[in-house]
């Protein structure tokens, strides 16, 4: 059994920054789990199941990708995959702080999972799922944030 390591988040929607970390952590590992949040806490645009589907669509052409969802610790998620790393994409250094704080929680919580932090690519790092719901909420052009695929189904939730 090779490496497993998991990538989680809410995708909500995922973009061209996403989808950068998980072509990246493919290469780095044999198994990529992208691990959809399923957070009570947040009214997503779209639901789990749609996020998953979405996901699904738009990795498909990387073999040792899987899409799952699950509610709870990101921990919980790894173990379950028996993942011996959780991916985070850093696209600021305003994100790491943040982001250093849970990797040290999940390896007191979870001493056998370690994280990893990758950098989003440059032609990324301003781009957030907030960012793309609110331009294209104004009806904005998302083609540049997000695959043709996610555009489609953004503008049919919307009806825009």
């Amino acid at each position: 059994m090779g490496k497993i390591a998991v990538y989680p988040g809410t995708f909500d929607p995922v973009t061209y920054g996403h989808l950068d970390i998980v072509r990246r952590s493919a290469q780095l590992f044999d198994e990529v789990v992208i691990g959809v949040l399923n957070n009570s806490a947040k009214t997503p645009l779209f639901s789990a199941d749609e996020r998953v589907k979405i996901l699904e669509k738009t990795t498909e052409e990387i073999p040792n990708v899987r899409v799952d969802q699950f509610n709870g610790l990101s921990v919980d998620f790894a173990r379950k995959w028996g993942a011996v790393v959780i991916v985070r994409g850093l696209r600021l250094i305003t994100d790491f702080e943040f982001e250093l704080q849970m990797a040290q929680t999940n390896r007191k919580l979870a001493p056998e999972v370690d994280t990893t932090f990758l950098y989003t690519s440059l032609q990324y790092s301003y781009l957030s799922s907030t960012t793309v719901r609110e331009v294209a909420g104004f009806g904005g052009n998302i083609s540049e944030f997000v695959p043709p695929y996610v555009v489609e189904q953004i503008h049919k939730k919307l009806g825009n």
